[in-house]
């Protein structure tokens, strides 16, 4: 979401009588650096934000949209990048993949204009799922349907839209982007577009603001929320979206916790924390971390349980305690780092382990066929290096 909110927020910028172009990855076969999804704005002077690659493909992208932009007809563009040099880019890659980008006009006029279409999907706070043709007939037209049905662009072709519907409401389950043929080898993109990841931290001591600001640094909705009005001064979390202060008997009339929301607990107040996870248990949230020690929400639970509050399994697996992976975090902002990369791993559907022992791409993002990653510790890279000699 992130992306769309940096290519939205230079586009208003811009003179609206200036020409530009958006270019979006559609379908990778092989290795890229970017997944499928990734954009970039191009304008006519030759600047650019957001990116389609590493850097090696922005150049040859810039000059395709130029005529993208004169003609204002939409293109598809292959990148073979298995080759060991690539001499019609005049760069080798050796990322071993063929990239198919889309390079789409944008009319400021236009209803159909993908900039306004990001507009809202930054906008809502729920998904929404996206299929872009981008081969035949009827390149970058758009059809997109919001989890509960309601269409709010369409395709040309009747019949196409009604095929294509099936397949993009079984997005909101899979989680998986894809590339799938219909009739007379149209190729359409399909996507699911999440809603904006909201965190709420519950506690403004000093060890939660690395926390706001990395979090905002990736894009993401922060409050920041306590009971002690001298704990979430401005000055302490200057990039944060809000800072509410709320007594905790209040937590679930005043946030509004959706699917799409991380909360942290870490006001080193046990009674407090204790009292909010109370509370959010019954909210939606996937994730709720508590920082401290395990021994500190097993105390909980033994007094959740003398009320006769039992956290079934499917509440034990929202909450993270202790709070972050491990990748032995000591300092305020190393424990940031920690959290941060568990929410993303939640949202992610992924587990957080190091990449070299994934069985499968890196950026397959299908929740149902996910590969649990091998979890190692020091031991076993020591153990690694002796077996290597």
């Amino acid at each position: 979401m992130k992306d769309f909110k940096t290519i939205v927020k230079e586009y208003q910028k811009l003179d609206q009588t200036k020409k530009a172009a958006l270019a979006t990855v559609v379908r990778v076969r092989g290795s890229s650096y970017r997944s499928p999804g990734a954009r970039m704005l191009i304008t006519e002077d030759g600047k650019w934000v957001g990116s389609i690659s590493g850097g090696c493909l922005e150049g040859d992208a810039l000059r395709k949209a130029r005529k993208v932009m004169t003609d204002q007809i939409a293109t598809t563009v292959t990148y073979d990048t298995t080759e060991e040099s690539n001499q019609n880019l005049g760069i080798g890659l050796g990322c071993n993949g063929v990239i198919d980008v889309l390079i789409e006009p944008i009319n400021s006029s236009s209803q159909t204009n993908p900039v306004k279409l990001f507009s809202e999907f930054i906008n809502t706070d729920k998904p929404l799922s996206v299929a872009t043709i981008f081969s035949e007939k009827g390149v970058a037209e758009k059809l997109i349907i919001s989890e509960d049905g309601h269409v709010s662009s369409k395709f040309s072709n009747d019949s196409l839209n009604q095929i294509v519907k099936v397949d993009l409401e079984k997005t909101f389950k899979t989680h998986r982007s894809e590339v799938k043929k219909y009739d007379d080898d149209v190729e359409v993109f399909l996507e699911l577009i999440q809603p904006t990841l909201s965190v709420i931290i519950f506690g403004g001591g000093f060890d939660a603001r690395p926390v706001s600001q990395l979090a905002k640094s990736l894009g993401w909705d922060v409050n920041v929320t306590d009971e002690c009005v001298a704990h979430i001064a401005p000055i302490f979390f200057p990039t944060a979206d809000k800072l509410s202060l709320c007594d905790r008997k209040f937590i679930d009339r005043d946030f509004k916790i959706t699917p799409y929301t991380a909360c942290v607990l870490m006001s080193h107040n046990y009674e407090y924390d204790r009292d909010v996870l109370k509370k959010l248990i019954q909210s939606p949230a996937p994730y709720i971390g508590i920082l401290g020690p395990r021994k500190r929400f097993d105390k909980m639970r033994d007094e959740f349980a003398e009320e006769g509050i039992l956290l079934k399994s499917e509440i034990l697996n929202r909450i993270h305690s202790p709070i972050g992976l491990d990748i032995g975090a000591e300092a305020p902002d190393e424990i940031a780092v920690s959290i941060i990369a568990e929410i993303q791993s939640k949202f992610s559907f992924r587990s957080g382990g190091f990449l070299k022992y994934r069985n499968g791409p890196i950026h397959q993002r299908d929740r149902l066929n996910d590969q649990v990653f091998k979890q190692v510790y020091l031991g076993n890279e020591h153990q690694e290096k002796q077996n290597n000699g």
